[in-house]
């Protein structure tokens, strides 16, 4: 994806959950949106995110990739671009992009309880907060 300008999403998918973060026009400050139940075998999480991105009149989408330290794809890596893939062919002809997101989950665990949130009540927090992480990672990479 070349640099235009306009907002674009960042999609931090998991096996439950994807969180989803937005940035601003001018790409500089990625911000949580909305945490979407997945529908496996159905196109419910799909349909919801091709909404938001015609919501936001999104130029682009980010999906993390899950690495592993090695560099190396696993099967969490495979199912992120398989959902960016079908999500790809839904929005079309707005592009997917996939980007590294070793540890996004961790560091946002990490800095959601030192703020004080609870594991448990935030666990569709800490999906938007990856999300954040991912796009803000991908923006700061084109800066």
């Amino acid at each position: 994806m070349t640099w235009t300008r306009g907002r674009r999403l960042g999609v931090d998918v998991g096996s439950v959950r994807v969180g989803v973060a937005v940035c601003d026009p001018d790409g500089i400050l990625a911000t949580p949106v909305e945490t979407v139940r997945r529908t496996p075998g159905a196109a419910g999480d799909i349909e919801r995110i091709a909404a938001l991105v015609a919501e936001y009149d999104a130029v682009g989408v980010v999906v993390g990739l899950p690495k592993t330290l090695r560099n190396e794809a696993g099967t969490a890596a495979g199912l992120a671009r398989e959902f960016g893939d079908r999500l790809a062919q839904r929005i079309r002809p707005v592009g997917v992009e996939y980007h590294d997101e070793r540890l996004t989950t961790v560091t946002a665990t990490q800095a959601l309880r030192a703020s004080g949130v609870k594991a448990k009540s935030s666990r569709a927090v800490i999906d938007q907060a990856a999300a954040v992480a991912i796009l803000q990672g991908w923006l700061d990479t084109r800066r």
